[in-house]
Order: C-alpha cells, then structure tokens, then sequence
C-alpha cells in the first residue's frame, strides 16, 4: 500500500513538471530555449519544434495526472508516457555514443531527462504488480 501511495505522488509531481514544462515550451519557445541548460547546444532555436514538444509534455502530463486519479486505466496511462520518455532518455546516451555531446551532457540532463524516464517505468511496473489480471494478458 505504501509503494502505490508514493507511486501516485510520484504521477502527480512527474504530471504537474510535465504540464508546467509544456506550458512553458507552447508559452514562450524562446525563453524556453534559452533558460533549459543545454538546450542551445542542440542546434539552432526552432520555434515549430519546440511548440510541437510542448503538446507532447501536455499529453505526457496529463496521461500521469489522469492515471493517478483513475486506477483502472493507471497502467496503460502511465506506460505511455514512461515509453516516450525512456526513447528520449536513450536518445541522449547515443547522442554520447556516437560524440555529438560529450558524456557531462548525461550528467547535466539526468534531473530533466533520465531521471522522470526511470521514474515513469518504475510507477508503471509498480501499477502492473497492483493489477495481477494485466500481467498475466
């Protein structure tokens, strides 16, 4: 009981960065691209592209918040966001692998990027281990 309570505090704080993240992205681009460290390093500001991340982290906060409230879809709600944050986490170390960032970039980004990822899987394993009957579909 205490791992499901910690896991639905931590949908709710992952949903609320990712909502106010996205607000921020969708808001003011600009700004955005400037105040998250590291970002510049990326490649040259791109209005469209920072706004089109912005829905993403909207979809991705909600999706957390919504399972948090709502047990019965928890699990598929939470895998989802989980999934596109742990692709973008990859994504970062092969950045590192293949020297487009050297390996501090890892480093500065973890908060931001590898640690929401881990987080997001480690809620959703913990809501599969809560509903048996999914595990076993």
């Amino acid at each position: 009981m205490m791992l499901k309570k910690l896991s639905i505090a931590v949908a709710i704080i992952l949903g609320v960065l990712a909502e106010a993240n996205g607000i921020f992205m969708l808001a003011s681009p600009a700004n955005w691209y400037f105040a998250v460290p590291g970002v510049t390093t990326t490649g040259p500001f791109n209005q469209h592209f920072i706004r089109d991340i912005g829905f993403i982290f909207l979809f991705i906060g909600t999706s957390f918040l919504t399972g948090a409230f709502r047990p019965q879809f928890r699990t598929v709600l939470w895998a989802a966001p989980a999934l596109w944050l742990s692709g973008h986490a990859l994504f970062h170390f092969w950045e590192v692998a293949v020297g487009i960032c050297g390996a501090s970039a890892l480093a500065r980004d973890f908060p931001a990027v590898t640690l929401p990822a881990i987080l997001g899987l480690l809620i959703t394993a913990q809501s599969m281990r809560d509903q048996p009957s999914l595990a076993r579909a």
